[in-house]
């Protein structure tokens, strides 16, 4: 059935959003040809692919409903490890690349949630916001707490950047004993909603719990809606329902809550079947039933969980899909237990998997408190949740010119593994990757050859990420892989790039982003640890190419050497769009290198080097490249005419031979105290 077929089905009685209320950034972002509807087909362009993170979620989701294209969340829960917040970390990255509108993180009051550890909620659904960029809700039961620890943990939550509340009753304190309503605590989620509303009026979207069979503790169904009702009067903004397995089911309670007034955006919780044993769990903590068309299927498939989890992708698709064409889901909210493969397969099923739009050419944080950032330093774009963590406590962040770049500074990074900042691979994973033992040089540049080439290394091991980029290669660095891999083996040991893009449409699957319509260029730059001997080669021949601009560091921050006048920075990405000022959002900057240098001779020790045990000859080589090489960038200013740098690389490789046969005794600092500009 056609999307145009689908629209002409009868739908339920939603209440319509207002035409008044359509945001101007949906209309400025949503081409006028979009499809309008999502099921049947891939996902169609959508105002909410372009992220606006300074739009509320309430907004998102009005939007959303206008527009009929439809769209999906998810929940999961904090881990218990720190292994396990990498690795729910590294996942939400991975969902993220599906376009979710939001995740919400569950609350454990027996886990510290509003505490700092980083597998408490608010630090999971802070780091979500802010190091992966995803819309992030907070959920937050209030059963037994004091008026003064619920404005609290709102407080901090707000001080995280978080703005959007799941509020819950929660489970009720001392369960072997009969549960007494106390004046002087909060007994109910409608208490939260209230008092949330009036301690910081609008700044959080509310969202409710609702139960399309009744709450399992309600006597009668009727009352359990008008107790909804109650917290939806109080100030709610949406509901999200708990799980059920029909599509009538839901489509009942929607109708009955239109009926009684509840006018607010409903959307169906889903969790797909996945085995056996946590359909009896959920079905046993829900008290709900199963009904028996899907007994009948699961019971004879115990004990083959893959069968079941097919079993479950389908189902959950066939009702979905039916919730949509009826028009009664807006979107779809999906209970993960902390999984991927289901959820991902159900949304691919349906074309709710899309691709982002990149707004810029960065990831962008979600914390509204950066919504005007526009502009970064390039060093940072394979570590992009570290320059958040070392920005978070600017009070403004760079919106056009960078301007004068030691103001904010930059906070230093002390713990190499903070969660957040840690690498997806576990220590032996790495070894494989690496090198169990490391002898020379030579072996440190195969890493990152093999890394650059997409090839396994000698043990027959794919080099998937580095220290610097703790993901394989991106389509952009892919355009120039060979000729990265090439340098790459005779020891330009390159951490970033990017090739030289002119006039390119922002459409372009690879190197476009902005809003439609806009032409995007870039200047190629190369930035790369190598040996004292080529870069003192380098800095020979770079007289033939006055077009390209460089800076050389050491560790020690003793050579701190460029041709960059003043010091000033250069725009190395910009765009042009219609309406709008040139964007400028990627920049290279004498003094934010400096800041970048500390971290990324730091990694080399701190996330390779300490593998290996203090006193082996693996640590020793590693200490001694930190030591002994020196960071570079180069910027070829003359984009319209291509690529320069790889000449560079050709002539400075030469240039090293020749020095080498002369068996110059020259030392770069004194080459460079020669040619040094003088007062």
């Amino acid at each position: 059935m056609s999307p145009a077929q689908q629209d002409n089905l009868p739908t339920a009685q939603v209440a319509a959003v207002p035409a008044d209320s359509a945001q101007t950034w949906l209309n400025n972002a949503s081409p006028e040809d979009s499809p309008f509807t999502t099921p049947g087909g891939s996902r169609p362009p959508s105002p909410l692919m372009y992220n606006s993170f300074d739009a509320s979620l309430t907004e998102k989701i009005k939007a959303r409903i206008e527009s009929k294209d439809k769209f999906f969340s998810l929940e999961f829960f904090p881990p218990r490890t720190k292994s396990g917040a990498v690795n729910l970390l590294s996942r939400l990255d991975r969902m993220r690349t599906g376009n979710p509108l939001f995740v919400d993180i569950t609350w454990h009051p027996a886990g510290n949630p509003a505490g700092d550890s980083e597998t408490s909620s608010m630090m999971i659904a802070q780091s979500a916001v802010q190091y992966v960029g995803i819309e992030s809700m907070l959920h937050m039961t209030c059963v037994g707490s004091s008026k003064d620890d619920i404005t609290a943990y709102l407080n901090k939550a707000k001080n995280l950047g978080l703005r959007n509340i799941l509020a819950l009753r929660g489970d009720l304190p001392n369960i072997d004993e009969e549960w007494a309503y106390d004046p002087t605590k909060f007994n109910y989620a409608t208490d939260l909603v209230k008092h949330t509303r009036e301690h910081f009026d609008d700044y959080f979207t509310i969202c409710v719990a609702g139960y399309p069979t009744g709450h399992p503790e309600a006597k009668v169904y009727e009352d359990d809606l008008m107790h909804l009702k109650e917290k939806v009067d109080a100030g709610s903004d949406f509901i999200i329902t708990q799980l059920f397995f029909k599509s009538s089911t839901f489509k009942k309670f929607v109708d009955d809550c239109r009926a009684i007034g509840i006018n607010c955006p409903i959307i169906p919780g889903v969790m797909p079947i996945q085995s056996y044993d946590s359909l009896r769990h959920i079905t046993k903590l829900s008290k709900l039933e199963i009904p028996d068309e899907i007994k009948n299927i699961v019971n004879p498939l115990k004990g083959n969980d893959d069968a079941i989890r097919n079993y479950g992708i389908h189902q959950a698709t066939q009702m979905i899909k039916e919730l949509f064409i009826s028009g009664y889901a807006p979107g779809i909210h999906f209970y993960t237990l902390n999984r991927e493969v289901a959820s991902t397969a159900i949304c691919k099923n349906l074309g709710l998997w899309s691709e982002i739009k990149k707004p810029l050419p960065f990831r962008l944080s979600a914390d509204p408190a950066r919504t005007e950032e526009e502009v970064r330093p390039i060093f940072w774009t394979q570590r992009p949740k570290s320059y958040i963590h070392r920005t978070r406590h600017w009070d403004e962040f760079p919106n056009g010119r960078w301007g004068a770049s030691d103001s904010p500074a930059f906070g230093d990074l002390k713990d190499y593994y903070l969660f957040f900042l840690a690498s997806q691979s576990p220590k032996a994973e790495l070894l494989k990757m690496w090198g169990e033992e490391v002898t020379t040089e030579q072996d440190v540049w195969n890493v990152f050859e093999n890394y650059i080439g997409g090839k396994p290394n000698k043990a027959g091991v794919k080099v998937e990420r580095t220290p610097w980029c703790d993901s394989e290669l991106n389509q952009e660095t892919g355009l120039i892989r060979e000729k990265l891999a090439k340098i790459n083996k005779h020891g330009v040991l390159t951490i970033n790039s990017q090739p030289s893009a002119n006039c390119v449409t922002s459409s372009d699957p690879i190197l476009g982003w902005g809003q439609p319509g806009g032409y995007v260029f870039q200047k190629a730059y190369l930035e790369f640890f190598t040996s004292e001997e080529n870069v003192l080669a380098l800095l020979q021949v770079l007289g033939r190419f006055p077009g390209v601009n460089f800076q050389v560091v050491n560790n020690s921050g003793r050579v701190n050497f460029t041709n960059i006048k003043n010091k000033r920075p250069i725009a190395v990405t910009w765009g042009v769009f219609p309406g709008r000022e040139i964007v400028q959002p990627t920049i290279v900057d004498p003094i934010a290198f400096k800041e970048w240098r500390t971290e990324a001779f730091g990694l080399w020790t701190e996330q390779w080097g300490k593998l290996y045990e203090a006193d082996s000859t693996s640590r020793k080589v590693i200490d001694g490249i930190t030591e002994s090489y020196y960071l570079v960038n180069l910027v070829d200013n003359d984009f319209p005419k291509g690529n320069c740098l790889w000449e560079v690389m050709e002539d400075m490789f030469s240039r090293r031979s020749l020095n080498d046969k002369l068996d110059s005794k020259q030392s770069l600092s004194e080459w460079i105290d020669i040619h040094s500009p003088r007062n």
